[in-house]
This record gives structure tokens, sequence and C-alpha cells, in this order.
């Protein structure tokens, strides 16, 4: 087995318990608090985090990332480009469509609409970061 010493973004971060660095979540939603409450757990637990306020930014975000990214956490509603129209045009693009979506919403219909969008999973809002970071480990494994 290879040396993971001369390579940082394979290291174990302190704490971590996994080799998370090189796994990378996408977080989408407009409320800039939620964003950043969310990316500093799962950025403390090692994962790196892009962020994007809308299904727009989202899309530019893993455009310029190459589609590398191992799982979007997604809001639905947004302002510019919501949750729906960004999960179609994410399924529509080959180099995302494989990428897995776990929704965030305070909807009460959130399994339905999970189904509907072909989502892996949902978390109802207001998120507990924990329990968000217990999806990132078991998506990002």
């Amino acid at each position: 087995m290879p040396s993971t010493a001369s390579s940082p973004r394979a290291a174990i971060r302190p704490g971590s318990g996994v080799a998370a660095a090189h796994r990378t979540v996408l977080v989408v939603d407009d409320d800039a608090d939620a964003v950043d409450a969310i990316a500093t757990v799962v950025e403390d637990a090692g994962y790196d985090v892009m962020r994007a306020a809308n299904g727009r930014e989202a899309l530019q975000r893993l455009h310029d990332s190459e589609g590398r990214c191992d799982l979007i956490l997604l809001d639905l509603l947004m302002p510019v480009m919501n949750g729906w129209d960004f999960r179609r045009r994410q399924r529509e693009t080959p180099a995302f469509a494989h990428i897995p979506v776990f929704l965030m919403s305070a909807g009460a219909h959130l399994s339905v609409v999970r189904d509907e969008l072909q989502a892996t999973g949902c978390v109802p809002k207001p998120v507990d970061v924990a329990e968000i970071l217990e999806v990132v480990k078991r998506q990002c494994r």
C-alpha cells in the first residue's frame, strides 16, 4: 500500500478519524448563516466544502471543479435558481449527474419531493449540524 504521508489531501486530520480531506461537499442554500454553520462543521471534520447561494452558483461551482464533488446538500427554496431547477440541470449534465443530492428543506412533503427529485435523502430544516455531519460521513465513505 502506498504511503499517504507525502499527500496532504490524503492525510488524516486530527479528531476526524477518517481520511476525509479528499472528499468534497457542495452546500447550496440562500441562507448565508446556515451555509456557514454547515460548512464549518463539515470542514472541521476534514472535508473540503464548496458553497453556493443558489442553483446557478452551484452549477458554476460544479463546472469550475470539473464535477469533482462527492455530495450536494441542497436547499429547495432559493432565488435565482431553486432546488428543483438545479436538480433538473444537474441530472441533465453527464459530468454532474452521478453526484448524490441530500435535500434540506422546511417543507412538510419533503419525502415526496425527495422521490420526485430522485434525491439520496433529506433533512428537515432547521437542520441539526450534527445530523448533517452524519449524513456527510455516510455518503462520503
